[in-house]
């Protein structure tokens, strides 16, 4: 027995580290906690809709509703009063509206600019990211004007989304975000928003955006699910491919975009690792409505606890070098980590 001690080429019949010590209890896992998940990190969307009613149900997206303005102010004041530090309005366009070419995208009394300029007023605390592309305005729900022949026109586009940006800008929108994939947006997008002085608003590029069977739920809440025709291959990206990922936010950096997007997000982690690391750039993910109505859905069906797979999904982010998710669990969230 004294030998056996003695014998330092004999390892110990128990573990020398125990890694489950630092699990054992809340404050010590609190304590050594790598990720931390704040209601700084969240972003809130908010869908909205005209006329002076009641909100409307989103039937794909349980809980979900388009917001007159009203309500609209007060889904903005409520984010603030949580500490979200920012909100991106979408809007669900009159069908009468929806043209060929998006011409409603860049009136500048269109419901985007209305509701910025309201929220400005009522919440000046709270940071406005307003949506560029041209899927909420038209009439065949693509997100670039189309040929005779149904091709995406990326440059003829470029003047339009550069219409919408500056229209939103003059609104008082803080951060404007591309997420329309035509190349080259970026750059219009930021010389025309110096040509008109607003220099310190900020670019949040959809640089990763991919074409993604994720996005029906959103489709049907703004309204271009029953508009679209064909498909958005041609513009979005391939799911099979990260490299060009990281090409496209090479470029999109290099045009003046001052942070990077990734859409959708849980099944492109990936990602999301590979842009932080490679760029060290404020990098965001979109937590899309697929993803949210699949964790509403098993959660109503009780196969899974929704408010842990709800902070579980956006730790998720964090982990993976997120600084911020846009989220439809984002005030849901803020309530539960305040808790």
């Amino acid at each position: 027995m004294i030998n056996r001690l003695r014998n330092p080429s004999r390892a110990p019949s128990f573990p020398a580290t125990r890694l489950r010590r630092s699990r054992k209890t809340d404050w010590v896992r609190r304590m050594v906690a790598e990720s931390r998940l704040t209601p700084d990190d969240l972003i809130q969307p908010i869908f909205l809709v005209e006329g002076d009613g009641e909100p409307q149900d989103i039937d794909s997206m349980p809980g979900i509703r388009r917001l007159p303005l009203e309500h609209a102010l007060r889904e903005a004041e409520s984010a603030m009063r949580l500490g979200i530090p920012a909100v991106v309005l979408f809007p669900f366009t009159d069908p009468c509206l929806r043209t060929a070419g998006g011409e409603e995208s860049y009136n500048p009394d269109n419901l985007i600019c209305r509701a910025t300029r309201a929220i400005k007023d009522a919440v000046p605390e709270i940071g406005i990211i307003c949506d560029v592309a041209l899927d909420p305005y038209t009439d065949h729900g693509h997100d670039g004007l189309l040929s005779e022949q149904g091709e995406i026109l990326n440059d003829k586009t470029l003047t339009v989304l550069t219409r919408q940006a500056l229209v939103q800008a003059q609104a008082g929108c803080d951060i404007i975000a591309p997420s329309d994939m035509m190349d080259g947006r970026v750059g219009v997008i930021r010389a025309a928003l110096e040509k008109d002085g607003h220099h310190d608003t900020l670019i949040m590029s959809y640089a990763a955006k991919y074409a993604s069977a994720f996005y029906g739920p959103f489709r049907d809440a703004v309204g271009s699910s029953s508009t679209l025709k064909g498909n958005k291959r041609s513009y979005q990206m391939d799911p099979a491919n990260s490299d060009e990922a990281l090409r496209e936010v090479a470029m999109d950096i290099q045009e003046g975009a001052d942070m990077i997007l990734i859409k959708p997000g849980l099944p492109y982690l990936d990602i999301v690792r590979q842009v932080k690391d490679t760029f060290a750039m404020p990098t965001f993910a979109y937590q899309v409505s697929g993803e949210y109505a699949m964790i509403k859905a098993a959660a109503q069906r009780g196969w899974l606890s929704e408010e842990e797979a709800i902070l579980e999904s956006l730790t998720a982010f964090k982990r993976a070098g997120c600084d911020g998710v846009i989220s439809y669990f984002a005030a849901r969230a803020a309530v539960l980590l305040s808790v």
